[in-house]
């Protein structure tokens, strides 16, 4: 008889540590950042100005993350050329929840390795004082999880990162400005 009631004590505490086992880990997968996949509303896109940044009919917001890093250019002895971006990812306009980077190609990158890169179709500057904003298309994706089998690309909300107005020390000087910008990542419907 004391032999059931080991077994069945055994039972109940291993059932107990199993379920908070559970709790735990639904608990730290709930806390792992991800991109906003549960707003697939559109940006708003100032028109007509900003027209031409509409996505292609099928195909709808699959997520979007908020970046925040710098523009780079170099001075070629008679202007700034642009060299490329510096930006990490994120899953909140707070910046809490590093998702992933953005860098040269365009690049994005999550932080699972998959990556899209894309390339500029049509652009718009709604705020002169800041880098343009832009319609991309996916050149090619690699890897699963967020940037699979996405189709476009749009940077809205931009702030900052213009190249600057003076010209550079040196030829071949770089410079790094500030910028921060909203990606929304779209994918076929079908």
């Amino acid at each position: 008889m004391n032999h059931l009631k080991t077994n069945h004590s055994c039972s109940s505490r291993c059932l107990a540590v199993r379920m908070t086992l559970a709790a735990l880990a639904v608990l730290a997968l709930a806390s792992i950042p991800v991109a906003r996949s549960e707003d697939n509303r559109a940006p708003d896109l100032p028109s007509p100005l900003c027209d031409r940044l509409q996505v292609q009919p099928g195909n709808k917001v699959a997520f979007h993350v908020y970046a925040l890093g710098v523009q780079i250019y170099r001075w070629d002895g008679t202007s700034w050329g642009f060299v490329a971006p510096a930006a990490r990812l994120f899953a909140d306009a707070e910046y809490h929840g590093e998702v992933g980077t953005h860098y040269a190609g365009p690049t994005w990158e999550s932080h699972s390795r998959g990556k899209v890169i894309a390339s500029r179709l049509e652009g718009c500057t709604p705020d002169p004082t800041a880098i343009p904003w832009l319609l991309l298309q996916r050149v090619s994706t690699e890897g699963p999880g967020i940037f699979h089998r996405v189709t476009y690309i749009q940077r809205v909300n931009t702030t900052g990162g213009l190249a600057p107005t003076d010209p550079g020390p040196s030829i071949g000087a770089e410079v790094e400005v500030p910028y921060a910008a909203e990606y929304y990542f779209y994918r076929a419907t079908d």
